[in-house]
């Protein structure tokens, strides 16, 4: 059933009108699930506005996860520096959740990376974040640095996950 509801779930390039729905979901979830105040909204908004403007489409992507034309999810594969590829923005709408789709939007951008010539993979997260740290560890990644920190609004353990090819 999961694979089944992942395969209808078309992956697509960024398109005009999808980064003010991304910063905007980015901001509600987060206030919501995790109690991030308006701070990461803007961080969004930045990370966001630096792609438009500035990304290498050769090396770098944004994917949006979408079904009968509604929005469900995004990640983005940028180049982090050193050789590595770094994930961003990666988010899944509740409703969204336990169909597989972050194993696919993932496995994107692991094959995205790797094809591009990239060494490795990393990205940034918060320990709270399990599901998506659960889905991270199944796909080989590793923690390579942790550290409590006050950031958002809220007390977090950030940590930034790493993956060689």
């Amino acid at each position: 059933m999961q694979d089944q509801a992942a395969s209808a779930v078309q992956l697509r390039n960024l398109q005009i009108g999808d980064a003010g729905w991304l910063i905007a979901k980015h901001g509600e979830l987060y206030a919501r699930e995790a109690g991030f105040d308006a701070s990461f909204e803007g961080l969004v908004a930045r990370i966001m506005g630096a792609f438009i403007q500035d990304h290498d489409p050769a090396r770098e992507r944004g994917w949006i996860a979408e079904r009968d034309g509604a929005r469900l999810g995004c990640v983005f594969c940028v180049d982090g520096g050193g050789g590595m590829a770094k994930l961003r923005l990666f988010l899944l709408l509740p409703e969204a959740r336990g169909l597989g789709l972050g194993h696919k939007l993932l496995e994107a951008v692991l094959e995205f990376a790797k094809a591009s010539g990239y060494r490795g993979l990393r990205l940034w997260t918060h320990e709270s974040h399990r599901a998506a740290c659960a889905l991270y560890e199944k796909h080989g990644l590793k923690v390579a640095r942790s550290a409590k920190v006050r950031s958002f609004g809220c007390d977090l353990v950030e940590q930034t996950w790493e993956i060689t090819f």
